[in-house]
């Protein structure tokens, strides 16, 4: 579960709506209302299932993109190349599955494209070199005492 791209959340909500939950699935994405608010204008804001999960996708970006700053690694790795597969993915279904090709899926497509840049930014990054202080130097050793005689009388 540590490894699991979270993009791949908003893949599964696409295709959720798109082939299980809308008839015409084109129409559905820009029409479908999550809700709608009145604002105090006196306009009804509406937010479409569209809007919903690209604002859902941007979270989980910015998510992932906190996510590989703390990574370094094999795990930097790992989450590249899983981000990768989910950015071919959407790539791919974009352009096989009739479905896929809307505005919504393009933007999603995107998104995963640029998490993939900010991973690579993030992995490439210079390491912060971590100073200690320096140590004291080391006192100089104590002068030698000259002996001292006493006369005796």
């Amino acid at each position: 579960m540590r490894f699991v791209p979270l993009l791949v959340v908003p893949l599964l909500l696409y295709n959720a709506f798109a082939f299980l939950i809308f008839a015409d699935y084109a129409a559905g994405f820009r029409e479908a209302e999550m809700f709608t608010v009145m604002l105090p204008s006196g306009t009804a804001f509406t937010l479409s299932v569209a809007a919903t999960i690209i604002l859902f996708a941007l979270l989980l970006l910015a998510l992932e993109v906190v996510r590989a700053a703390a990574r370094n690694g094999a795990a930097s790795v790992v989450d590249q190349v899983l981000g990768a597969i989910v950015f071919v993915a959407f790539g791919a279904e974009f352009l096989l599955v009739r479905e896929a090709a809307t505005g919504t899926f393009v933007i999603l497509t995107g998104i995963a494209l640029i998490d993939i840049i900010c991973g690579l930014a993030l992995s490439l990054r210079a390491p912060v070199p971590v100073r200690t202080p320096a140590a004291a130097p080391a006192p100089p050793p104590p002068a030698p005492v000259p002996p001292v005689f006493s006369p005796e009388i």
